[in-house]
């Protein structure tokens, strides 16, 4: 029962962290990941936003959004390193409010949060609430751990004599098995946790005896981070080798000055919980000092130690600098927007072998650049909103909005390519829905006529062409000849269903895949529509020209909304008015739409 109470705080503990941190992300929102990638251009900006990050949310969680944002290619590996050191200092700081006796409270974030999410219709509330909640829970899991040992101190005392830092037996016994402890479980808060439950129980009566403890579980929490960057890119997977590399040289600087925190950090508190709370936070303070002047060199070992040949991922085109300059910023979002259709592009090249067998290396970086593909969505339209602030030419102003619809649509298309994995992965379970060799010629026939449209679509969103109503009549035509293959193929698979050739489930799912590939080509048809408007054009002697902020607006009057709406009501959905017959609250008959309640 004993290790049942304290696995069971631990789960409890690590759930409402885990809780907590979404509630915080959530009423961040999408702001989170906009301030990170902006402020990672600069070291110190960066530095102190991973401080906040990492106090108010996981460290592995803020080092799994940095890994996601360069596979994104949002940001680079030399921009994430300040983000991540920063994170490691704000998670300590964290472990301080955990050392306070806050959990005798812990009952009453638990209510107030629960009422919170259950009654909160605010969009900021509830998450709040559940912020709240998971930090309740938190404390009261280690109320449970703590309360659960407080009684056996004594026997377990023997069990933690082996892990003792005023040895080098002792040392690297406590760092290894910290380490391993927080891999599995993948939180170092919950070993600190551990420790501050032990400490609070009367178990842990040294600073020699928990030290080892927390440099391991600073150590382990990167197994998070390497987990998360499998199937990324090789620069998002240097940025995990790089926060593992961190925390082993913070790990060795612990253990070399070992004597001298315990000599001094008892003067920083008279409670041990406290002392052990300081010791980890001054660590990572003066691990981050050391190294922060040298984080090129940093850089530059991480790529040594994962060396690849394969060449390094596309870059995000969007710098802020050439906001300034609306033509140049324009095409800047142009050449983002082929960068997507390439990953859709390649994306759609994997499921190719995803319709037949299984492939988890695949999978993850399908996965992987599905979740790509959603932060670019959002950074171009971050991206096209500030550029609104500045004066646009007509042109200008009407081609903002068809870069806009083409991200969303290209999001879409990859949103369709994800599918086609889940459907392969579900029919491949099904021993009736397999295809034999005749049925997969005419899927894959379909697939390439699909995969075509797609290139001819990808390849037209290049800045450099000036022929984009050309290429748009390509994409277009191509179109077309897919849904001659679509058609033809899903009716001849249909008739051998219809003569029992093939059991139904297949031809559902036949049905399902051809309806995918028509959703893909569907999409690439609108932004060739896109393309061939007089107005999607690029003026090359418009480069390098900046343009002034634009001009303030002036808002419109405000209808009165309850009228309003009962006219929408009256109009779209009342009966139907006969030809010629004037309605009440029609407009442009010289009745005035009655504004801000006048």
């Amino acid at each position: 029962m004993l290790v049942l109470t304290v696995l069971g705080g631990l789960a409890l503990f690590i759930f409402g962290m885990n809780v907590m941190t979404e509630g915080l992300r959530r009423a961040a929102g999408n702001r989170l990941r906009k301030i990170l990638a902006r402020a990672a251009h600069n070291r110190w900006n960066g530095l102190l936003l991973g401080i906040l990050l990492g106090s108010t949310i996981q460290t592995s969680a803020a080092t799994v959004m940095m890994v996601g944002l360069i596979n994104a290619g949002l940001m680079t590996l030399l921009e994430s390193i300040p983000p991540m050191l920063g994170a490691n200092i704000g998670t300590t700081l964290a472990m301080h409010l955990i050392s306070f006796r806050v959990g005798d409270y812990c009952f009453i974030g638990i209510i107030l949060g629960l009422l919170m999410v259950v009654t909160g219709s605010n969009t900021r509330v509830r998450p709040a609430g559940q912020a709240l909640l998971g930090f309740g829970m938190l404390f009261l899991g280690m109320n449970i751990m703590s309360g659960a040992v407080r009684p056996y101190r004594e026997m377990l005392a023997p069990f933690l004599a082996g892990i003792d830092g005023a040895t080098w037996k002792g040392m690297l016994a406590g760092v290894g098995i910290a380490t391993a402890v927080t891999a599995v479980i993948q939180s170092s808060g919950g070993t600190i946790a551990m420790v501050f439950a032990m400490i609070s129980a009367g178990v842990i009566t040294r600073l020699e005896q928990a030290w080892p403890i927390i440099i391991g579980a600073n150590i382990g929490t990167c197994m998070t981070a390497l987990l998360g960057s499998i199937g990324t890119g090789v620069e998002a997977r240097r940025s995990a080798i790089s926060h593992l590399t961190f925390n082993i040289f913070s790990g060795i600087f612990g253990v070399l000055t070992a004597g001298l925190f315990y000599r001094y950090i008892p003067l920083t508190s008279g409670a041990l919980i406290h002392q052990a709370a300081n010791a980890n936070t001054i660590k990572m303070v003066i691990s981050v000092a050391l190294i922060f002047p040298f984080l090129p060199a940093h850089a530059w070992l991480v790529r040594r130690l994962v060396p690849v040949r394969e060449p390094p991922p596309e870059p995000s085109h969007m710098d802020l600098g050439l906001l300034r300059q609306p033509e140049d910023a324009i095409a800047a979002v142009l050449r983002e927007l082929k960068r997507v259709a390439r990953l859709c592009l390649e994306s759609f090249q994997l499921v190719a072998e995803l319709i037949i067998r299984d492939n988890r290396r695949q999978m993850g970086r399908l996965t992987w650049n599905e979740q790509a593909v959603d932060d670019i969505k959002l950074a171009v339209r971050d991206y096209l909103r500030d550029l609104t602030h500045r004066y646009l030419s007509r042109r200008q102003a009407i081609f903002v909005q068809y870069l806009n619809r083409c991200m969303v649509h290209l999001e879409r298309i990859h949103d369709h390519i994800e599918m086609i994995s889940v459907l392969s992965a579900q029919r491949r379970a099904i021993h009736e829905a397999r295809f034999d060799r005749q049925g997969l010629d005419w899927l894959y026939e379909a697939y390439d006529t699909a995969a075509c449209t797609l290139n001819r679509m990808a390849e037209s969103l290049d800045p450099g062409r000036s022929e984009f109503q050309t290429c748009g009549q390509a994409i277009l035509g191509a179109r077309d000849e897919h849904v001659r293959h679509s058609h033809r193929v899903l009716a001849e698979f249909t008739a051998r269903v219809a003569t029992h050739e093939y059991p139904p489930i297949s031809g559902v799912f036949f049905n399902e895949y051809v309806s995918a590939f028509d959703r893909i080509v569907r999409h690439c048809k609108v932004i060739a529509l896109d393309e061939i408007q007089p107005d999607f054009r690029l003026k090359p002697e418009k480069f390098g020209r900046a343009a002034a902020p634009a001009p303030v607006f002036e808002p419109p009057a405000l209808v009165n909304q309850a009228e309003y709406l009962a006219w929408v009501r009256r109009e779209r959905f009342g009966h139907p008015r006969p030809p010629g017959e004037e309605g009440e609250g029609e407009r442009g008959k010289g009745e005035e739409v009655k504004v801000n309640g006048e």
